[in-house]
């Protein structure tokens, strides 16, 4: 049994994925400084509260817990945040990745899945998107994984170091049989957005229903949590059995707008969305869609669960399990 460090692991997207690498038969530690992380995401046994900072730290879970691989997904991650404080995201992202580098080698962990995302590419030239685009980001969060993706790179070549990183589109879902869902604090995501709307009577502000799409607002490629947790175990996978480093697109390779998640979600919850129109975001593109072809050629990976209707039901279910235990 391959025990896997999972970094970042008892957030949103970490969390799914420790719990699939369990399904799939991996022991997996967590490391995460619980800043915005949720401590009961994480079984007590599994995790251990450490910053990304502390090399030492790190460096000697690594060795007595005779790690192989590490996926990596602490990092900051609100676009808008970042671009307040820049220093935060770059100390964040791109230090702490630095340090849990840098005890990676000390300990002789030679793998590495990376979350990374599709902000690296910034307002794309053409959709669907693949993984050949230039780097244009438009935020220091995008910056942040754009230099982590380069370090990358040149330690694949330097020392050894196998990554693969995954450039993911719009997160979203959850798995209310494990108790995970999306907990942001503050909450950016769509989705939870709107069904907090619902349940608060507060409306939502969509911005912006003037771009060049069918109804005006932003289309997205929405992909189900645990369809990217599954993408994250493929290319472990791969990595464990001599893979080389690549980076690939996670999505669907379709989208939808802003105003269809919303009328899906009224669908599914039975209840108007009330929202109001307000201005265009600065940096927001008309259209963000992956071409995810490349996964799906080299590790075999599909969507199996990102149709909308599931995504909005899973997460749907996950609110009102969370309201009713208070």
């Amino acid at each position: 049994m391959s025990r896997i460090l999972v970094t970042g692991g008892a957030g949103y997207i970490g969390s799914h994925t420790a719990h699939v690498l369990m399904e799939h038969g991996f022991d997996v530690v967590v490391a995460d400084d619980l800043s915005r992380g949720h401590r009961h995401n994480v079984a007590p046994e599994r995790l251990h509260v450490v910053s990304m900072q502390d090399t030492a730290a790190l460096t000697e879970l690594m060795t007595t817990g005779r790690v192989e691989a590490v996926i990596h997904f602490a990092a900051y991650i609100a676009v808008g945040e970042s671009t307040r404080e820049p220093e935060l995201y770059f100390n964040n992202n791109l230090s702490g990745s630095l340090s849990l580098l840098t005890a990676m080698q000390r300990a002789g962990v030679k793998r590495l899945v990376f979350s990374s995302t599709a902000a690296v590419y910034g307002n794309p030239m053409s959709v669907p998107i693949s993984e050949d685009a230039p780097f244009a980001p438009v935020s220091p969060y995008g910056e942040s994984k754009v230099m982590v993706e380069k370090v990358l790179r040149w330690l694949s070549d330097l020392r050894g170091l196998k990554s693969v990183c995954l450039r993911y589109f719009n997160a979203c879902g959850a798995d209310p049989a494990a108790g995970l869902g999306e907990e942001h604090d503050p909450e950016t995501h769509l989705i939870p957005l709107l069904l907090r709307a619902i349940r608060a009577g507060t409306p939502i502000t969509i911005f912006g229903d003037d771009y060049d799409t069918p109804d005006g607002t932003c289309i997205r490629d929405y992909i189900h949590v645990r369809d990217l947790a599954e993408a994250h175990v493929l290319a472990l996978e791969s990595l464990l059995s001599g893979g080389e480093s690549d980076v690939f697109n996670v999505g669907t390779g379709s989208g939808y707008s802003v105003m269809e998640v919303l009328r899906t979600v009224e669908k599914i919850v039975g209840k108007r969305v009330p929202y109001t129109v307000g201005a265009r975001r600065e940096g927001d593109p008309p259209v963000l869609v992956a071409n995810p072809d490349r996964l799906q050629r080299s590790l075999g990976w599909s969507p199996r669960s990102s149709s909308l209707e599931t995504i909005v039901r899973s997460a749907w279910e996950f609110e009102q399990k969370r309201a009713a235990a208070g």
